[in-house]
């Protein structure tokens, strides 16, 4: 009798994932290097930093079969610095993403959290920082967020399936206050792909980001503070034989920054004269390359032209931003790469007489003292 009710259990423990299977995955990336900046703050300096070309970071994602083609996801995925261990992500357990939703191969996929908005899901695989380069290699202040500066809360992410290599999407993010537009985000997108072609855009608007501390861009994780942002862009990327090109157009708007304080990359911005700053606009028209010269060896450059505008009621500037950026990646196993790279930022055009005249390449040791800054970095990653 005993033996048989054993029997029993046993069977009905190994009985389950033949009615629901399930999937849970550990992944991650450590990606460590040394950098070298030229000018910060008039001092060169030598650093190990943690999270260029990719974010450092470790995550759970997973699935659950729920028949009829119906599945349920999640994905919890931490990032950190590999120096000191610490958390990432403005000190979040789950920084980079958390959500949970569903997906059906027919209807596409729901999901629900802390995500990437649709600029980063479409329009930054065009870009070179958005694919292969990572963040030294971002557009001036990563002001498009195509290097995910910000990811979004409360959002509600649909993405369709794909149709004759057509796919779209869209997020909605509350701003979880009795204010319902008080820091609320929402953003649309969609790319066609056809054999070596991508065509992408998007479009992105916020209101009030990083000025409140629980809505969808909240004031520790937003490249600009303002009572509005607006983004939208397009690109298309052409891949033929060992080589892709790509061309890449982003528009920024940073209206109506709040006070003084516009921006967590370089801190406060302030007017000359006394005027006061009504809106920062950026352009960056973007040219990229990769040419993989072995199936384990590939080298890419980039070339980015960003016209910025600082509007203020005691006149209207516009800086321009030349910055050039290449890279070279080895991978010494299906896992494990080296790579080496370096960018160049020159700012010429209008004087704004304010930090935005001095170069600054994201990731840089800090902002230059001078219209020109260069930095490199040799690094190794480990993927898991």
């Amino acid at each position: 009798m005993k033996k048989k009710m054993i029997a029993l259990a046993l069977s009905a423990v190994f009985a389950v994932p033949a009615l629901a299977q399930s999937s849970i995955t550990l992944y991650g990336v450590l990606d460590e290097g040394i950098n070298y900046t030229n000018n910060a703050d008039d001092k060169s300096a030598y650093q190990l930093e943690s999270g260029y070309a990719q974010g450092s970071r470790w995550g759970l994602k997973g699935s659950e079969d729920l028949g009829t083609g119906l599945k349920a996801i999640f994905d919890l995925e931490n990032g950190f610095d590999v120096n000191s261990g610490a958390l990432g992500q403005g000190g979040r357990l789950f920084g980079r993403q958390a959500f949970v939703g569903l997906t059906a191969f027919n209807y596409g996929t729901i999901t629900f959290g802390r995500q990437y908005d649709s600029v980063v899901d479409y329009v930054a695989q065009a870009t070179a920082n958005g694919t292969w380069g990572g963040y030294l290699l971002s557009h001036p202040y990563d002001n498009d967020n195509t290097d995910n500066s910000f990811r979004v809360n409360n959002t509600i992410k649909y993405t369709s399936p794909e149709i004759n290599g057509l796919q779209f999407g869209g997020t909605y993010s509350f701003s979880n206050e009795t204010g319902f537009a008080n820091n609320r985000q929402y953003s649309l997108g969609g790319q066609y792909t056809n054999g070596g072609l991508l065509v992408v855009a998007s479009y992105l608007e916020a209101s009030n980001p990083g000025l409140t501390t629980d809505g969808a861009i909240a004031i520790n994780d937003a490249n600009f503070a303002s009572e509005n942002l607006r983004i939208f862009g397009g690109g298309l990327n052409y891949t033929f034989g060992a080589a892709t090109v790509g061309f890449v157009y982003t528009n920024t708007n940073v209206g109506e920054p709040s006070g003084t304080d516009t921006s967590v990359y370089v801190g406060s911005i302030v007017a000359p004269n006394g005027g006061t700053i009504t809106a920062i606009k950026f352009q960056n028209f973007e040219l990229n390359g990769k040419y993989q010269l072995t199936p384990e060896f590939f080298v890419g450059a980039q070339y980015v032209y960003t016209e910025g505008t600082m509007d203020a009621t005691s006149g209207n500037e516009s800086p321009k931003y030349h910055t050039f950026g290449l890279m070279a990646d080895y991978n010494v196993s299906k896992r494990t790469d080296l790579y080496f790279q370096a960018a160049y930022q020159k700012v010429a055009g209008d004087k704004t007489d304010t930090v935005l005249d001095d170069a600054y390449i994201p990731g840089a040791a800090g902002v230059s003292s001078t219209a020109n800054q260069f930095a490199v970095r040799a690094a190794i990653r480990h993927k898991f």
